[in-house]
Parts: structure tokens; C-alpha cells; sequence
């Protein structure tokens, strides 16, 4: 599996992935999941991939020569949108060529793609692709898209970014983002690659190599869960059965009467106990303890 960020804010774009990739318990492997279309000065494009790694693989080969009915690439494309166009148009001729033998071995035609990026006359736009070769586009409602392992990660970047966010805030918690996506699930994993865009460059200024032995993910693994754990400290415990009058973390008050769904035991083995009160149920439970 994998897990991959990208983020459209006013000042640039932010992309983030993983480079793991299994097939069982016992088969695991290491192959990047972004690449990156550069023409400097004129336009630079980023695509990261999850699913099935010989599709993903495939549909990188084939939009790199792909060809529209204008007889243009993504490397001549005049949009952003156009080169997603010849993207999604790659996307379906691997699945016309190998969708119907995968069947056969009962596969499916397995794929997700983030593609954003900037040409030259337009500004930064950002896009999630399907397996049907569709897509959709980032706006200020929704400012980032996830592709595989993506639940783990999403909490913090809903709570934090906005299109007003700063690159390197932006790249600071889509790293806590992977992170928490590391520590939760096996299926994802290092090195990961980290690509920070500003508007306008044209050009990849900033893209680093994540291992084990990065200074600022290390710094960022231990201070996340450290800083977790004190916030999470300091809220205070949930006060049960209040008096009415109480007004400070109360979860259930002396006016409360909600009570749960239960399911009857079977009558042979249901006990009369709503009469008698707790401390006295628990003394004869361990009087029983002791004569046995």
C-alpha cells in the first residue's frame, strides 16, 4: 500500500509520499511513487501514484508520450487541465490493454494519482485522478488531496491547513500527517519524498530524500507524540453522575436517566440483582471467591 499528500495553497503546492509497496507479510518492497515533469521556465508537474504498482507504473510511461486529438503532450499541453485531460486519457488506454487480462487472474484495475503542478500563465492547480481516467480539482474548499492509506493522516491536516497556510507550515504538518500514518499502519513506509513548490519558480527548488536518519523527521517523531501526550494530559478527566448544579466537564449529570440497549440473558441463567446495592454484590462476590 502507500500513502500520498498534495496540497494547493496560495503560495505554492506541497507533495508528500511514501515509498512502500507489499504484496504479502513476507514480500515487501521499495519503489517511489513520485515523478516529477519539469521543463524549466515553462512548466513543472508532479504526479504520485497508489495501487497497483504495474499499472502505476505503465500509465507513467504512457502520458509521457501520450498525444491528444490537438496533437499535444503534457509537455506542450497550454494547462494545467489539458495535461490532466492527456493523463486521464493515458489512464484509460492501460485499462483498455490490461484490464480485461487482469480480470482473468481476478485483479482489478487498481489506481489513484495526484497530478498538480504549473504552467507557465496559469496558476498552481492540483488534481486527483481515478481509475476511470476522471478527475476532480483542488479549490479553496478543499485544499489538499490523499491517496492510499489515508485516514490516519487527515485529522491533523483539517485542523490546520488553510489556502493562507505557509509552504513550510504546509510541509511541517503533511510530514506529522505521514507520521501518523507510519506509526499506525505497517503498510506504508520510508523513505519518503518531500517536493515543496512555489508559485511562479518553474522549477524544482526545493525536494528532499526522507530516511531513517533525517534530522527533522527524527526531531518530528519524537516531539509529536511527546506534545500529544501533554495535551492530552492536560485535559481534564470526565466528571460522572453530577449534582444539577455542577457546570465544568460534566459527561453525564444526577438528571440524567439515558441507559443503554441490553439483550436479556436466557432465563436459566438470569440473576435478580436490580435490588441490591453495589458494595454488597461485590463483598458477596468475594465471599464466594473465598469458599470456593
Amino acid at each position: 500500500m502507500t500513502y500520498c499528500v498534495a496540497m494547493r495553497l496560495n503560495s505554492g503546492l506541497v507533495f508528500l509520499s511514501d515509498s512502500r509497496t507489499n504484496a504479502g507479510v513476507d514480500h515487501i518492497g521499495t519503489f517511489r511513487k513520485m515523478s516529477v515533469y519539469e521543463n524549466p521556465g515553462d512548466r513543472v508537474m508532479v504526479l504520485m501514484t497508489a495501487g497497483n504498482l504495474s499499472i502505476s507504473q505503465s500509465i507513467r510511461q504512457m502520458v509521457t508520450e501520450r498525444t491528444n486529438a490537438e496533437g499535444r503532450t503534457i509537455w506542450t499541453a497550454t494547462s494545467m487541465y489539458e495535461a490532466a485531460q492527456i493523463l486521464g486519457d493515458a489512464i484509460r488506454a492501460v485499462h483498455d490493454r490490461e484490464a480485461g487480462e487482469l480480470s482473468k487472474f481476478g485483479i482489478d484495475f487498481n489506481v489513484s494519482i495526484i497530478f498538480g503542478g504549473q504552467i507557465k500563465g496559469e496558476r498552481c492547480r492540483l488534481f486527483q485522478m481515478y481509475s476511470a481516467g476522471n478527475f476532480i480539482e483542488s479549490h479553496d474548499e478543499n485544499t489538499y488531496f490523499q491517496i492510499g492509506e489515508a485516514k490516519y493522516g487527515k485529522p491533523i491536516i483539517d485542523r490546520v491547513v488553510t489556502p493562507q497556510t505557509t509552504l513550510d507550515e504546509a510541509a511541517k504538518c503533511a510530514l506529522i500527517s505521514m507520521d501518523s500514518t507510519l506509526k499506525s499502519n505497517i503498510s506504508v513506509g520510508l523513505p519518503l519524498d518531500l517536493l515543496v513548490y512555489d508559485s511562479e519558480d518553474l522549477a524544482v527548488t526545493r525536494f528532499v530524500t526522507i530516511d531513517e536518519q533525517n534530522q527533522y523527521f527524527q526531531m518530528i517523531r519524537r516531539s509529536w507524540g511527546s506534545q500529544l501526550k501533554r495535551v492530552f494530559e492536560a485535559i481534564d478527566d470526565p466528571v460522572w453522575d453530577a449534582a444539577p448544579e455542577a457546570t465544568l466537564n460534566v459527561l453525564s449529570s444526577q438528571s440524567d436517566h439515558s441507559e443503554p440497549v441490553r439483550v436479556p440473558p436466557p432465563s436459566g441463567v438470569a440473576r435478580n440483582i436490580q435490588a441490591v446495592p453495589r458494595q454488597i454484590l461485590a463483598h458477596q462476590d468475594g465471599d464466594s471467591e473465598q469458599a470456593s
